[in-house]
Parts: structure tokens; sequence; C-alpha cells
């Protein structure tokens, strides 16, 4: 993959990132100032669970965040939009679709067919 492309990939990874811990902080802060006192069991059941959710969300980000890093190390040592099981290059467009991926089509198929039927 040429330089331009490589970079281009890198500025979306990047932008990802920001934009991922801009709502982690947002979070954070939301859940620090909100401290609402509900008297009726119900309406603080429904917030902590809504906490829960937000926190799960959140932690699926966090694990995001990891691979998008993952993703600018590949970048950076050159392994970036090849595949590692087969070895052959990735689809500009699957790249585009999910640029933190490490398989290709085929061998992404080929994984969850695998999964299905063991």
């Amino acid at each position: 993959m040429d330089k331009e492309k490589l970079e281009y990939f890198r500025s979306i990874l990047n932008e990802e990132i920001r934009s991922l811990q801009e709502e982690a902080g947002k979070t954070v802060s939301e859940m620090t100032v909100d401290s609402t006192s509900f008297p009726d069991p119900t309406d603080r059941a429904t917030q902590e669970s809504d906490r829960s959710f937000e926190l799960r969300i959140r932690d699926r980000e966090r694990k995001l965040i990891n691979k998008i890093r993952e993703a600018i190390e590949r970048i950076d040592d050159g392994t970036f939009g090849t595949c590692e099981v087969c070895g052959e290059d990735i689809s500009e467009a699957r790249l585009k679709a999910r640029p933190v991926t490490t398989l290709c089509i085929d061998c992404k198929m080929e994984q969850e067919r695998k999964e299905k039927h063991p």
C-alpha cells in the first residue's frame, strides 16, 4: 500500500481514537457530576441500569481503542493491510469499512464458519 493511503488510514484511526476518548471523558464527567438521589427504588434501579449499560459501552470502546492502536502500529511496521492468516492484501474497501481488521474477507468468512460449526 502506498504512503498516501497509509496516512489516510492513520488519520481515520487517530480521529476515531480522539472521538472515543472524548465520549469517555463526557461519561466520566456526567457520572461524577450526577449525584441525584432518588427516593423511589425503581427510579434508582433505572439509573443504576443506565449507568451499567453506559459502562459496558465504554468498555467495548476501550477495547476498540486498543485495536486501533494496534492498527496504527501495523501502519508503522509495514504490516497494515496484510492478512495475518494467508498473507494476502486486505481489500481497500474492507479496510475502509473496518480499518482495524487483520483478516481478509475470505479468511474472516472461514473463521466465522468454523465458529458456527466447530
